[in-house]
């Protein structure tokens, strides 16, 4: 199947009525309410990608052997699409989303979708539910990939389907001008160089949870992964990349070694930090290194980033060693600034020095 592919269409029987979309749309908790459509394409060995169609979103029809089941041949992505002070609807570097997708799959032996029918796949949907994007907010986008081959036995499967979804979402975490509180957890590694920690598939997410439990229990909003082999680097939260600030105004963030994401928000950061003329290290850096630079003064703030969240501070690090505050343990003045100038590039407030707005 070329790239530039029709997208049939399926008329949705039932649509939410105004009404009804406006209703769900009042402070929607982040992922919970879902849009009117979808969009699926299946791809079979020796066929290739087919049968791309845009409808009413439902259940997925899959046989109970379905090699997604059994042996997690799964990959996704998360992207967003704003509205622009203009009234027109606008994706952030879709194409980013679309190279980091094949480069999930080809580590979890799957097809790679062509750069160009993922974002026209991603520009489908949103034009459908285009009503469904908010003025304040945004419109989340789920593209994911399965194995649907119903066939037991390991080996990469034969079949997959490739959906996009959307959900409009408030702030991730409530009150984000708030600076979160981390727990670094020593009983629970994220990733291992050689495994899938820069591939954004399930099997990261379902081994987080643990540690995400562990950090709850201890009056946390996240985990913080350290490496798995000496315990001792910092690498990222448990879905979102992380940065500190120095008092000279450089940023260190941890360098992508094949254990952590490479987030498109965190490029997109270390881009216009360097475009302010801050130093952006990217390297490896201690958790003890971090408590003896914060007690010292030396790193002033922190924060996290990633599509969902966008930019949140981060005020205290907990862990089984002993805590610690960064800065005032507040949210920062950069993470706070970075954030607006960001939210500004992609609703189309800002000057898009780099072009990654894409109008639909």
């Amino acid at each position: 199947m070329p790239a530039q592919v029709e997208i049939a269409r399926i008329a949705h029987p039932n649509p939410a009525s105004d009404a009804e979309r406006a209703a769900k749309m009042t402070d929607p908790v982040f992922g919970a309410v879902r849009t009117d459509h979808m969009v699926t394409i299946h791809y079979t060995e020796g066929q290739g990608w087919h049968d791309a169609q845009i409808g009413p979103r439902g259940p997925l029809p899959l046989d109970p052997s379905s090699a997604v089941f059994h042996y997690a041949q799964e990959i996704f992505e998360g992207m967003k699409a704003y509205r622009g002070a203009d009234g027109s609807v606008k994706l952030f570097r879709p194409e980013k989303n679309a190279q980091r997708f094949q480069a999930s799959a080809r580590r979890l032996a799957m097809p790679e979708l062509p750069e160009d029918l993922f974002v026209q796949a991603v520009e489908a949907l949103v034009k459908a539910d285009e009503a469904w994007v908010p003025t304040e907010g945004s419109l989340y986008l789920r593209p994911f990939l399965i194995a649907t081959e119903g066939a037991l036995g390991v080996r990469p499967s034969k079949e997959y389907m490739f959906v996009v979804i959307a959900c409009p979402v408030g702030n991730y975490f409530k009150g984000e001008s708030r600076a979160v509180t981390i727990w670094a957890s020593r009983d629970y590694s994220r990733a291992v160089r050689g495994g899938t920690g820069f591939a954004k598939c399930g099997g990261n997410y379902a081994a987080s949870l643990a540690a995400q439990a562990e950090a709850t229990r201890n009056g946390c909003d996240q985990v913080l992964f350290l490496d798995a082999i000496e315990g001792k680097w910092i690498e990222e939260l448990g879905g979102m990349n992380v940065f500190f600030v120095k008092k000279d105004g450089s940023l260190i963030t941890p360098p992508l070694g094949g254990t952590i994401l490479p987030g498109v928000t965190r490029d997109s950061l270390i881009q216009l930090a360097k475009d302010q003329g801050r130093t952006v290290h990217e390297e490896l850096y201690s958790l003890e290194q971090l408590r003896a630079d914060a007690q010292a003064g030396e790193v002033v703030e922190a924060f996290a980033c990633g599509t969902a969240a966008i930019v949140v501070g981060i005020g205290q690090i907990k862990s089984p060693s002993g805590d610690f505050t960064i800065g005032d343990g507040k949210e920062g003045e950069f993470a706070r600034s970075i954030r607006a100038e960001l939210l500004n590039i992609q609703k189309g407030l800002g000057e898009d020095r780099h072009n990654w707005v894409r109008s639909i």
